[in-house]
């Protein structure tokens, strides 16, 4: 038998998806999951030392009075921890360097993009190299959307998935990548996890609402070349029982919702490797 998961699942400063992420660790088989106030990180209450699995849900950090994530980024990056006058992000740096596993979603997928923490080209996770911006459909997107998953990736989280169908609940959410071939690297490295697909999984969509926000080549998700990092737009939390499906009176579906399978996928991991 692996050893115990603990999961730790951010919150505060207008993270509101904390509850969802943390019943998908637990219904995953986690052993610990723990909601713990941002706060508590920067006083010294809690270590990230003390976990294996780190989850940034979605919500809306600082009411995205900067851009979507930018202050919590900000935050994360230069506030200095009370109790040990080290940096908070000096703490994530060495819980990644430990070959531990971060998931963000939605306004946590920002926060990693702005925080540098993706897409982490040779380890490098303090420069900002891609960001997520405004709808071009201009206006916020409240829909389920289909998922295709780029089965040559080497994330953990998305391991035996094929396409999936996920809501999204953002207004910040086109994927743009810099102008310095960013795009191209992301492609070569196989580190585009997920795009928005046709209602057949089977092609990428830039056609509005398949692709709801207008990301650069349909991108839904990526990930670190470790495949340990992975932020991602669509909510797998948000979909964990037959009943939170929008069509769940109308088709026969399996009484577990598929985005259990992300946190799944993630206990195992954590069993069998650290």
């Amino acid at each position: 038998m692996g050893r115990t998961v603990r999961c730790i699942v951010i919150t505060g400063y207008g993270i509101n998806c904390e509850r969802e992420m943390a019943h998908a660790c637990r219904l995953a088989g986690a052993d610990v999951v723990d909601i713990v106030h941002m706060s508590e990180l920067i006083h010294g209450e809690k270590r990230l030392d003390d976990y294996q699995f780190l989850n940034l849900p979605g919500g809306f950090l600082n009411g995205d009075d900067l851009g979507a994530a930018r202050a919590g980024a900000n935050r994360l990056r230069f506030t200095q921890v009370k109790r040990t006058g080290e940096r908070l992000y000096d703490q994530i740096l060495r819980f990644i360097r430990q070959g531990k596993l971060v998931l963000g979603v939605c306004n946590g997928f920002q926060l990693m993009v702005k925080s540098g923490m993706l897409p982490g080209f040779d380890g490098d996770y303090e420069t900002q190299q891609v960001t997520l911006t405004f709808n071009d459909s201009g206006r916020f997107e409240d829909r389920w959307v289909y998922l295709k998953f780029n089965q040559e990736s080497p994330c953990i989280f998305t391991r035996g998935l094929e396409g999936v169908y996920l809501p999204v609940r953002h207004g910040e959410g086109k994927f743009l990548p810099g102008n310095d071939g960013t795009l191209e690297k992301l492609k070569e490295r196989r580190l585009v996890v997920a795009q928005y697909s046709d209602r057949d999984f089977r092609e990428p969509s830039m056609k509005y609402p398949l692709n709801p926000n207008g990301s650069v080549e349909a991108v839904a998700a990526i990930c670190d070349e470790t495949g340990r990092l992975m932020g991602m737009m669509p909510h797998p939390e948000a979909y964990t029982h037959v009943t939170n499906h929008p069509r769940w009176t109308r088709e026969r579906l399996d009484e577990e919702g598929a985005g259990v399978a992300f946190f799944r996928n993630a206990v195992e991991y954590i069993q069998g490797n650290l």
